[in-house]
């Protein structure tokens, strides 16, 4: 989860997101050297008298301003699109839960089970217990096991919503009448804190996400007792 005052990324807890932020930080650094090539330029036109104000060719200098921004595009581009591929490839998943975005709360379905689903409502804050989380904790939280393949189908009952886990690199559309898929994979245990990231009404901001990655054993006993 986030801290006060925090200016990077929550910690990775999939390997998408573990290669997102390698990803974040590759595309910063070639920005960065991109920006100071720019500003050393500038600085040096300005400060220099050697200006070639008659110069009217520079076969040299357009190839180089040509080529250069290709070659940098494609270093950004191709680990883009290898993210990419990896956040839409799912194989052979261990469970499928089915998000539905209702104003203002989700509903879970465990498809795999008979009867498993239920609704997540946030907990209001007079109901908060010590060591809770304001306008983050519900009622029912989703309990996951880690380590393991888990398919999420997000869709809505009524607007658009956006199911997001930052921790986990997840964000996916809710939309109504349309059934979106994403894969989510926990490589440790926790509680991660999600909200919906699509405006959808005036309690937009009162429909948290809670996972509860666990371990199998634990996840087997809990879908037991809420059966």
């Amino acid at each position: 989860m986030p801290y006060p005052m925090q200016l990077g990324f929550q910690d990775a807890t999939s390997p998408i997101m573990e290669e997102l932020m390698y990803f974040h930080d590759h595309t910063l650094m070639i920005v960065f050297l991109i920006s100071s090539l720019v500003l050393y330029v500038l600085i040096l036109m300005l400060t220099t008298k050697l200006t070639h104000t008659s110069t009217m060719d520079a076969q040299e200098v357009e190839t180089i301003w040509t080529i250069l921004p290709a070659i940098i595009l494609v270093l950004i581009a191709l680990p883009s699109l290898r993210i990419l591929y990896m956040m839409d490839e799912i194989f052979n998943p261990y469970l499928t839960v089915k998000a539905m975005g209702h104003q203002w709360y989700w509903s879970y379905e465990y498809t795999d089970y008979e009867d498993l689903s239920f609704d997540s409502y946030m907990v209001p804050t007079q109901d908060l217990n010590p060591g809770q989380l304001r306008l983050l904790e519900v009622d029912n939280r989703v309990v996951l096991p880690m380590e393991l393949p888990i398919r999420m189908l997000i869709s809505s009952e009524d607007v658009l919503h956006a199911w997001t886990v930052p921790s986990l690199g997840l964000k996916a559309d809710a939309v109504p009448g349309r059934l979106n898929q994403a894969t989510l994979t926990s490589t440790r245990p926790g509680v991660y804190f999600g909200q919906c990231s699509e405006i959808c009404g005036s309690n937009h901001s009162f429909m948290p996400i809670v996972l509860e990655m666990s371990t199998l054993k634990y996840f087997e006993n809990w879908s037991h007792m809420m059966q």
